[in-house]
């Protein structure tokens, strides 16, 4: 009796603690135990369903990008709705969502009806050029996203514009803020072209298999390059074109406050023509450090090109690059030289320094 009323006046235990949220080590290694199992998740859209196939570790990003290839609309135009539960976190892994097969997923979002408007929320040039390239380490030699870029490139269908050719270099281009002022108003998109884009690739063509990737969509790569003049210029030939489908998403805790990134892993393509490219023969240029974040060894971050009507006078970066990619082309290894000291190795008149 005495040991009853002793426990019902017992002091009740404290309520337990909120759990942390998991930092991305930890996503990582979730994702690393989560079942590889595919997951077919139903999607409700202006007035039709879809059937859209993810992985139990891809991120809520990366299924956007899927729901992206169904439909039209950009991730970043999306807007997903679901029972009970707040679908706004791009870095949760799928694997961690309460899914339930009689539910379904309605979006919200809208297919961008012009490439060359100016959408409220674009962001501006982002300016990482200062980015080092140690602190990518810990994400290029990662299993999980080791294993994401393998699934990527068994899924993403490269389809080639011309043939490869034996021997050439592969030269990997980035189009907005690289080839194109994506920020600035004009009444002809030629208008935003950087200076001297035509020569360059031309010149480029010599030595260099060249590949166009943007973090859009394809119809907006093609589009773009079509208005742009570079799918039917005859002094030179584009391998293949590449749109946001390529890439994959990977977390970091050190640069960037939202930790989740797209990239553009070249692995897709040396997996693909392994007997054209490789880490030794490749090349890419883009604005974003981060887009090398897989293969920093192979990236030379570019001078965004913006403010067109200011600058269009004045840049000469394609022209300084231009010696630079003809006078590395008989190098045997790329992914030994420092691609952030290119404007070292030439002088400033961009033509290449004598060695003594």
């Amino acid at each position: 009796m005495s040991e009853a009323s002793s426990s019902s006046a017992a002091a009740p235990a404290p309520a337990p603690a909120p759990a942390p949220p998991l930092d991305p080590e930890a996503i990582a290694l979730m994702a690393d135990e989560a079942p590889p199992e595919e997951m077919t998740l139903v999607l409700k859209w202006n007035g039709k369903e879809y059937t859209v196939r993810a992985m139990g570790d891809d991120t809520l990003l990366e299924l956007k990008r899927r729901i992206c290839e169904a439909t039209d609309v950009l991730p970043k135009r999306q807007r997903l709705l679901y029972p009970k539960i707040m679908l706004n976190d791009d870095s949760v892994l799928l694997s961690s969502i309460p899914f339930k097969r009689n539910l379904k997923i309605t979006m919200i979002g809208t297919v961008e009806e012009e490439i060359f408007m100016d959408q409220p929320d674009d962001p501006e040039v982002v300016d990482d050029h200062e980015l080092l390239k140690s602190g990518f380490t810990a994400i290029k030699d990662n299993e999980v996203y080791k294993k994401k870029l393998q699934r990527r490139a068994s899924q993403y269908k490269l389809k080639l514009l011309n043939p490869c050719r034996k021997g050439k270099r592969l030269l990997v281009l980035d189009i907005d803020y690289t080839l194109f002022d994506h920020k600035s108003p004009a009444e002809n998109p030629l208008e935003l072209m950087r200076p001297n884009l035509h020569e360059f690739l031309a010149a480029a063509y010599a030595e260099y298999d060249i590949m166009i990737w943007s973090a859009t969509s394809m119809k907006w790569v093609q589009l773009k390059m079509e208005q742009l003049g570079v799918l039917s210029n005859p002094n030179y030939k584009i391998t293949a074109l590449m749109d946001h489908l390529a890439m994959i998403t990977v977390q970091s805790d050190k640069y960037y406050e939202n930790k989740i990134f797209d990239c553009k892993p070249l692995g897709i393509i040396w997996s693909k023509l392994p007997e054209f490219y490789n880490e030794k023969n490749t090349i890419m240029f883009d604005d974003l450090r981060r887009n090398f974040v897989m293969n920093p060894q192979n990236g030379l971050v570019i001078r965004p090109y913006s403010k067109a009507s200011k600058n269009r006078s004045t840049d000469k970066e394609l022209v300084h690059l231009t010696h630079y990619l003809l006078a590395i082309a008989a190098l045997e290894d790329f992914s030994k030289l420092d691609h952030d000291d290119w404007e070292s190795f030439l002088g400033v008149n961009g033509k290449k320094r004598r060695r003594r």
